[in-house]
């Protein structure tokens, strides 16, 4: 899917605007959705996939018709900064008043949870991984397997491989952090080792002189974790610095952009189940609808963009069928008391700790294309 910031802003600022996408009761006051998606900048491309699951979903609320009201759609651009991600939640919740938010990477969440929790809008990520983020707030929930989920299945396959000594890129912030804490903490429970770590800043774009250290060590694997055009910069430097070693990341590798990086082949990223040969009614219309409208398969994020629309419809419909109020209250009640979901891709459910409890499979790029092989 050929991606250029033309289309973002098309995808982002455009989508603000439609009307709704249910055609029952328009008289009423329409339902707010908010997202705060990078939509321009070097992480755009995440913006793209997280709308378009968006998207998709909308118009398959819309096809159902279960609602007595109609949804409307309010976007804000995150940039993928922190500021951006304050004061994107800002307008979302103070001027389009969002009654649902969702929204993703660690960073823009940290800052938008606090101000989403002062007016008791429910926010759903689905793409940043940092633990942090299952402990931010009761109306912060997670969609998307967090890095303590994602890691140890990635260290135990690594075992399997006879691999141990692991050699880490990261990005100095959160998210990398995380990433730096959960390989200390999972590799010695294979007798494994971290042979080194290698912070980057944001932006940093040359890594022959971090190519050259991790030469100097045994490193058996390489795992790395950014984002953006930074971590296709890692992979390219890497390989081109002539590392053969084996190359991990955690979901971030389903993106298109990574798996077409000649560079990328035989990258090992984990991600939560994305089974796309089930045949289940709810699956096949995701996959079915994606296809006809991308020519590709969906990625993870695509995944979990959809779903989390879906479970907004869904509390709404709990609650209409309840005669309840709608506000975050409400929801956060809805989501508590229900907890398990039937979503595209297989049943989610949600814990105490705000957390989605899902299975964990393991990809890797095989000419270009992403298969499941654990």
């Amino acid at each position: 899917m050929a991606i250029t910031r033309r289309d973002l802003l098309k995808a982002g600022a455009g989508l603000a605007v439609v009307p709704s996408f249910n055609v029952f009761a328009q008289s009423k006051e329409a339902y707010r959705l908010g997202t705060l998606f990078p939509m321009s900048g070097s992480v755009a491309e995440l913006g793209a996939v997280f709308m378009n699951g968006v998207m998709l979903a909308l118009e398959h609320i819309k096809q159902d018709n279960k609602l007595s009201r109609p949804i409307e759609l309010k976007a804000q651009d995150s940039l993928a900064t922190p500021q951006g991600g304050a004061v994107g939640m800002s307008r979302l919740v103070n001027v389009d008043h969002a009654q649902y938010v969702l929204l993703g990477v660690t960073g823009v969440s940290k800052a938008a949870a606090p101000i989403g929790v002062r007016q008791k809008v429910i926010m759903m990520n689905g793409g940043g991984v940092s633990p942090e983020l299952g402990e931010l707030s009761p109306y912060f929930w997670n969609i998307i397997p967090l890095a303590d989920q994602e890691i140890p299945p990635a260290i135990q396959w690594l075992k399997t491989q006879g691999k141990k000594k692991v050699a880490l890129v990261y990005i100095d912030d959160p998210l990398g952090a995380a990433v730096l804490k959960q390989l200390k903490a999972e590799l010695p429970k294979i007798d494994g080792e971290l042979v080194g770590a290698y912070s980057v800043p944001p932006g940093m774009e040359q890594f022959a002189a971090i190519a050259a250290k991790i030469r100097n060590t045994d490193a058996e694997a390489i795992y790395f974790a950014s984002y953006g055009s930074q971590q296709l910069q890692i992979v390219k430097q890497l390989r081109d610095a002539g590392l053969k070693q084996l190359l991990m990341t955690y979901s971030i590798g389903s993106l298109p952009s990574v798996a077409k990086l000649p560079e990328a082949e035989g990258l090992i990223f984990t991600t939560q189940r994305n089974d796309l040969t089930l045949s289940d009614s709810l699956t096949s219309r995701f996959i079915n609808g994606w296809r006809e409208k991308h020519k590709s398969d969906p990625t993870s994020y695509a995944q979990n963009y959809y779903n989390g629309t879906l479970l907004f419809a869904y509390l709404l419909e709990h609650l209409e069928k309840k005669g309840e109020p709608v506000n975050g209250d409400t929801l956060l009640a809805a989501l508590r008391e229900i907890r398990s979901f039937n979503f595209a891709g297989g049943d989610i459910e949600f814990s105490d700790n705000a957390t989605s409890i899902m299975p964990i499979q393991i990809n890797q790029v095989v000419s270009g294309v992403a298969k499941v092989i654990g």
